[in-house]
């Protein structure tokens, strides 16, 4: 078996990983990547942070694919990858500092979206970040015609996928106790989003 590749990991990387280093902070130990898909993200960026203990994710046929990766790599804070299925699993049994995840909004089902954000309210502690990456529509528009047409794309291949409404994801965040602290504009159409976990109201 090859190992999967992914052109807009490589793509990608570097303005993701500038934000990165504004965001994580030596406090911070661990961090759980949602949906790694390839492996790539995670060879990239682990040893840029590494006291950072990087533990990567995502539904059990990714995982072959990207355990090549970290055979490879043998990068040591990058954790054995665990599955998760974000409307079956729990997240392993750890307390996460940080929560990573890049261009599964739009490939998840918005009934998967809503159990990730639920779950994150539920596990995240108080001061936990979570960033999220991806295209995203604003006041109901598109940011630019290829991201109607990459939209169209989705659609046409599992109409319950798509682009999601930054307006949903937003109010679906806060709904599960968190804060928006930055929106960051990325290239290539894409928004870097970051919140912060607000103390547990009783």
């Amino acid at each position: 078996m090859e190992k999967p590749y992914s052109a807009a990991c490589e793509r990608n990387r570097e303005p993701i990983l500038e934000i990165m280093k504004d965001v994580i902070t030596r406090d911070e130990k661990r961090l759980l990547e949602i949906g790694s898909g390839t492996g790539q993200h995670a060879v990239y960026f682990a040893p840029q942070f590494p006291w950072l203990e990087w533990y990567p994710t995502d539904v059990a046929e990714n995982l072959k694919g990207m355990k090549l990766w970290f055979d490879e790599f043998k990068i040591p804070n990058i954790k054995a990858p665990v599955r998760l299925d974000v409307s079956k699993d729990d997240f392993p049994k750890l307390k996460f500092d940080v929560v990573f995840t890049a261009n599964t909004f739009h490939i998840m089902h918005w009934k998967e979206c809503k159990s990730l954000m639920k779950l994150l309210g539920h596990r995240l502690r108080e001061n936990s970040k979570v960033m999220i990456y991806g295209p995203f529509k604003y006041g109901g528009a598109f940011t630019s015609p290829s991201n109607e047409e990459f939209d169209q794309q989705l659609k046409t291949r599992d109409p319950s996928s798509g682009i999601r409404s930054f307006e949903d994801v937003n109010n679906g965040m806060i709904k599960n106790g968190f804060e928006l602290v930055f929106d960051y504009d990325m290239p290539a159409n894409n928004r870097l989003l970051v919140y912060k976990r607000l103390k547990f109201s009783k």
